[in-house]
């Protein structure tokens, strides 16, 4: 609230997004938008809720208290903060290959060229949908490369294919521990992604027809396509 005030913000509709250190928990503010921007557009798809429906009233003078909560059918005023049981994932798309002079380290500069967005009852299962709907020729986490040096130095270059090399580091032994302290990535998603592998790993050598029902249950709650099975 404090960053809407500095800009002169009263009403509407406003995205403030943070990055926060891990280590110490400094949080610095990235970007503000001041207006309905593509974020809102995610977290209206995402939850449902109304967001340029209910900016555009609070513009005119509206309060939250007088407009109703279109997800509970007007029995709950706007105010009331949505409640979801999936989980949703977005994944930035880039677009390097089409600008070989531009760098493609990550920082808080922005880069993609747009984002995807999957829903899922588990992170797992919206994650490897979301890395499908990049469209970028892959089915998942898709293996690149078995060489330890490169694989290494990809993971401590935050890019835009890093994702990825995190699936290779796990398929060649490396643990949650060692990939953390070179990636700096949470190990809760590092722990959601070595899951992942050793359920492929699992299925190795094995046909479909050999899964019973319950095993392809739980691989297509993991996120698993028909293609990657």
């Amino acid at each position: 609230f404090a960053v809407l005030r500095e800009i002169g913000v009263d009403t509407g509709g406003s995205n403030v997004q943070f990055a926060i250190n891990p280590v110490d928990g400094r949080m610095i503010v990235i970007e503000m938008n001041p207006r309905v921007s593509r974020s809102s557009a995610l977290a209206s798809k995402a939850t449902g809720f109304p967001i340029a429906k209910v900016a555009a009233k609070l513009a005119v003078g509206f309060t939250l208290d007088e407009l109703s909560n279109d997800i509970t059918d007007g029995q709950t005023p706007a105010s009331f903060e949505p409640s979801i049981d999936y989980v949703v994932t977005k994944v930035p798309r880039f677009a390097f290959e089409k600008f070989p002079q531009a760098d493609s380290h990550l920082t808080t500069q922005m880069k993609s060229v747009g984002e995807v967005m999957a829903i899922g009852r588990s992170f797992q299962e919206s994650f490897q949908k979301a890395l499908r709907g990049l469209e970028v020729g892959v089915d998942g986490l898709d293996p690149i490369t078995t060489d330890v040096d490169a694989i290494k130095k990809e993971l401590g270059a935050p890019k835009s294919d890093r994702i990825w090399y995190l699936g290779d580091a796990f398929r060649i032994g490396m643990t949650v521990e060692e990939i953390f302290e070179i990636s700096k990535i949470d190990p809760w998603f590092l722990a959601q992604i070595e899951d992942l592998i050793k359920r492929e790993k699992a299925l190795q050598g094995k046909h479909i027809a050999d899964l019973d029902k319950n095993a392809l249950y739980q691989l297509k709650r993991a996120g698993f396509s028909d293609l990657r099975l």
